[in-house]
């Protein structure tokens, strides 16, 4: 197995932890490898350092007790927007209809702020990219990809031997298992069973 998945997952959380030093009211992030799995969201966009300050942006807003989302999280309205603006982030004038304005981007200030931290976690990036790209005609992609989906920020129900369940993108799940808090076994999604 490669190591770049925790070294890209170190350097989220140094990215994380610059953030943190312009806005100290900023979560700590608990899973930066959460993060890596995802190709996207419901915010609809590749990992980046631009993505990481928009997932910032949320953990604000939760610090804050903000509801900056509906729609199950894909709509971004304008209590999201006044945060991410304090953060560096510009956005187009009029909502999306469906995302509202989750569309946001890096504005020069911020660019310059962040500067070597965006050039590091590019390389990152780049590295992990390079170290984990395979024939995606030979790979599992999960039970996501055999009900039609893409797979990539879908999530899909896992369950642990105590009948608790979360909501989780496989990929996530098949990098580390996540251990239940009551009965100390790895959550797991269930096989499919096949219908014939």
């Amino acid at each position: 197995m490669s190591t770049t998945p925790p070294v890209l997952a170190a350097e989220l959380a140094l990215a994380w932890a610059d953030i943190q030093r312009h806005h100290p009211e900023l979560p700590d992030l608990a899973a930066p490898e959460s993060l890596i799995g995802e190709s996207s969201s419901a915010c609809g966009a590749e990992l980046s350092f631009e993505r990481l300050l928009h997932e910032a942006v949320h953990g604000i807003a939760a610090a804050r007790g903000v509801r900056d989302t509906s729609r199950a999280g894909r709509y971004h309205n304008r209590r999201f927007l006044a945060i991410a603006e304090e953060l560096g982030l510009d956005h187009i004038d009029e909502p999306h209809p469906s995302s509202g304005f989750s569309l946001v981007t890096l504005n020069p200030e911020a660019r310059r702020r962040y500067r070597s931290t965006i050039e590091r976690l590019g390389r990152a990036l780049k590295a992990h990219t390079a170290a984990t790209a395979t024939d995606t005609t030979r790979s599992f992609r999960g039970p996501a990809a055999r009900h039609g989906s893409s797979g990539g920020g879908v999530r899909v129900k896992a369950v642990c031997d105590c009948g608790r369940n979360v909501r989780v993108v496989p990929s996530v799940l098949a990098q580390a298992p996540i251990v239940c808090g009551g009965c100390g076994k790895p959550f797991r999604i269930p096989e499919v069973a096949a219908v014939g």
